[in-house]
């Protein structure tokens, strides 16, 4: 297994290469100049040639690649335009909070999901399988930037029961997380569906109903243990779009992570910034998938990693 997770690691590399690649030629083709965003509009131009000369942003853009991927490779993400700062310290500062969140979005998709999906295929055809198609429809349809400020307009404004935005204590994490959870659960209930209808309808589960066992055995003992396979791997790529994909959502929150973090480098033009964002959150979901790929072998001992 060791062997299997180091070529996966290894061969995951070029990708991490890949989009470090596009991420640099992207942020330096797109207009603005980080220069004058810190300096303002009535800098002098001496001003502004002795700072972007003291930055190393008068060097052609293929100096400035090679500048960059030597310092990654002494593990130095460079220094933050905006924050005056490390990168590598800023963005440790915010990773635990988008972290946390993600953590808490995908208890909040698990424990709608898997439930739904369950009673949705156990009660095919039934009102309650409808009843849950309509929320995997309704979940799937509303986006992010919609359900954050409506929720916030309910349960925040109207009730009081949370607070509107930061990261305060156990409360703050209700609304954001919910944001994130519900479409996933969307995603996740047709997923357990479907897996959960494959293995109901297989022989092995008719002998054991055959047998007399109590229908909660047959569903959760037999049936789920067998279609976790899939249910792993959906739930390993959403854990990885939570992390990658939390920036609307903690903006909308206000929320001090990582997502918000890379919206700041993005509007500041805060090169090092951004991509020391986007590399973290890349090596996040290299490592998630690994996780993925463990897990595999722990939940269905068939499996074998060569």
């Amino acid at each position: 297994m060791a062997r299997h997770l180091f070529h996966r690691l290894l061969f995951s590399l070029p990708a991490l290469w890949l989009v470090l690649t596009l991420v640099f030629l992207l942020i330096h083709i797109v207009p603005g100049d980080p220069v004058e965003q810190m300096l303002g509009e009535g800098a002098a131009p001496g001003q502004i040639s002795t700072l972007r000369h003291a930055l190393g942003l008068d060097l052609p853009v293929h100096v400035q690649y090679g500048h960059y991927l030597r310092q990654l490779a002494h593990a130095d993400l460079g220094q933050s335009f905006k924050f005056q700062a490390p990168v590598r310290r800023i963005i440790f500062e915010r990773y635990p909070a988008t972290l946390e969140l993600a953590l808490v979005a995908l208890l909040v998709c698990a424990a709608i999901g898997i439930p739904a999906g369950v009673l949705a295929a156990h009660r095919r055809g039934s009102s309650a399988d409808r009843a849950v198609s309509f929320f995997t429809l309704f979940g799937l349809a509303v986006p992010n930037f919609a359900l954050g400020p409506l929720l916030i307009l309910v349960f925040s404004i109207a009730i009081g029961l949370f607070p509107v935005s930061g990261r305060s204590g156990p409360r703050s994490f209700v609304l954001p997380a919910a944001t994130m959870g519900v479409a996933l659960a969307a995603i996740l209930t047709r997923m357990v569906r479907g897996a959960m209808l494959e293995e109901l309808s297989s022989d092995y589960v008719r002998t054991a109903r055959a047998k007399g066992l109590p229908e909660r055995a047959v569903l959760f003992r037999h049936a789920f243990r067998n279609a976790l396979i899939p249910i792993i791997t959906i739930l390993g790529l959403q854990f990885g779009t939570l992390l990658a994909g939390a920036i609307v959502t903690e903006t909308i929150f206000a929320w001090p992570g990582l997502g918000r973090l890379t919206v700041q480098a993005i509007s500041a033009r805060d090169y090092p910034l951004l991509q020391g964002c986007i590399l973290v959150i890349a090596v996040s979901y290299v490592l998630v998938n690994l996780f993925t790929d463990v897990l595999y072998a722990v939940v269905d001992p068939r499996v074998r990693l060569q």
